[in-house]
């Protein structure tokens, strides 16, 4: 398959790619403005993040349709459980999720000037990758942040999977769901490998679906329990993804 179907949308994605440290610059500082000056609020905030995924998809020529959202309580906080499958993810979930949410970032991202200064602006949780107590304290107050009201989207893959088809989970994020408390809803991204694949930067552009699922109470599930619940989630993000997206039949959650 070539990498692109036509020239013009080879100009759509470098566009695409030449358009995101700018735009990522504005809307950083756009943030700051309204939550310092103007409306003060970081919920409404989020419509910056929005606006930034929204449009890096129509430049990439990425059409995104999302299943399942009526599923959804606004009043309610969720911790969203996705496959990872491409950088067009981000794009596409931030620009197509209306739900009030917040991303999950490591901590060294916060210290990079206005980027830091933006995700702090519309409320993003830094957390801490580290190994030892301070990696521990992180995940904690994670967790306190999402049990008070905040909604998080994790990847329990840890990264982006090589050729679209879903990963193993691991229990980092699995923990983090356990602390705090509330509902799971499992999120498979269709499309978005074929978009942008893994080691590419230009987007291939197409259709892709975002399919929500039910939101799944855990209040059943313990600490000593991760790896169990780890496969279930797996199974359910499974259920949401297409045929291509599947995981090969010996893949099972890891520790």
């Amino acid at each position: 398959m070539s990498s692109f179907t036509s020239p013009l949308q080879f100009l759509r994605g470098l566009l695409a790619l030449l358009t995101i440290p700018p735009l990522t610059g504005a809307v950083c500082l756009a943030a700051m403005a309204d939550v310092r000056w103007f409306r003060k609020s970081k919920a409404a905030a989020q419509q910056f993040p929005r606006a930034w995924g929204r449009l890096l998809c129509q430049i990439a020529n990425i059409h995104v349709r999302v299943e399942g959202g009526e599923q959804l309580d606004p009043a309610k906080p969720y911790i969203f459980i996705g496959n990872h499958a491409s950088m067009a993810d981000i794009m596409a979930f931030s620009g197509h999720i209306s739900h009030d949410y917040r991303w999950i970032a490591k901590k060294e991202l916060f210290a990079i000037p206005v980027f830091g200064a933006g995700m702090k602006a519309v409320d993003f949780i830094a957390i801490d990758r580290s190994h030892g107590r301070e990696a521990i304290q992180s995940l904690n107050a994670a967790a306190e942040r999402v049990a008070e009201g905040a909604s998080v989207i994790l990847f329990p893959e840890g990264t982006r999977s090589s050729d679209g088809r879903l990963q193993p989970f691991k229990t980092g994020a699995i923990m983090l769901a356990l602390k705090a408390g509330v509902e799971v809803v499992p999120v498979g991204f269709n499309g978005t490998h074929q978009a942008i694949p893994k080691g590419r930067l230009l987007s291939r552009g197409g259709a892709v679906v975002l399919r929500i699922g039910a939101p799944m109470s855990i209040s059943a599930f313990k600490a000593k329990d991760k790896q169990e619940l780890a496969g279930i989630l797996q199974q359910r993000v499974a259920a949401l993804l297409d045929e291509c997206h599947q995981p090969l039949p010996h893949e099972q959650s890891l520790s």
